[in-house]
């Protein structure tokens, strides 16, 4: 039977606590009730935080169908710095029955169906405004965010008390990268 030492056991707890404490910020709330056909629709993105899949995208917008099965159909597209179109299509599943605010979104290319999305969802809507104008959404862990609007542009106002949400939910703000789309 193997003995550990006094200091090798300290050193173990010491990084077992530490890895423990990471990410252990406050959960992350969302939107009270989700009525999925009125989200249904086009959403422009006004604004996100940087990620490798959408870094080339200047103008993206998603739309979200409501399916038989009782799925969310995704059509995401975007213009990129270059000009051409890219587009993808997945299929987002309620996790959360009870608000439908938290979604888990698979694409249909070999990365996602690889990897797929975990069980507590990747497309949480944390802000919904009662018309179903403006959204915020993000993931859990707090890596991805997007501000998004009905309409293809948003009052300054509007963005500015958004923007604030997302800090208040402990997103790095500063980071935003603004649609570039033509007024």
């Amino acid at each position: 039977m193997k003995t550990f030492t006094l200091p090798v056991v300290i050193a173990m707890y010491m990084v077992l606590s530490a890895c423990a404490g990471m990410g252990s910020r406050e959960p992350l709330p969302t939107a009270p009730s989700v009525d999925l056909a009125r989200y249904a629709g086009t959403w422009y993105e006004i604004a996100r935080l940087p990620m490798w899949f959408q870094r080339h995208c200047v103008d993206s917008k998603a739309l979200y169908t409501n399916r038989p099965d009782g799925t969310v159909g995704v059509h995401n597209e975007c213009v990129t710095d270059t000009g051409r179109l890219d587009q993808i299509e997945g299929v987002a599943t309620v996790v959360d029955p009870k608000t439908n605010a938290r979604l888990t979104v698979v694409f249909d290319n070999f990365f996602a169906q690889l990897f797929g999305s975990s069980r507590e969802g990747n497309y949480w809507i944390l802000d919904l405004d009662p018309d179903y104008r403006t959204s915020v959404v993000g993931t859990p862990d707090r890596r991805f965010l997007w501000i998004l609007s009905r309409a293809p542009q948003l009052d300054d106002a509007t963005y500015r008390r958004l923007v604030e949400r997302a800090r208040q939910l402990g997103f790095s703000v500063s980071d935003l990268i603004l649609a570039k789309r033509p007024l």
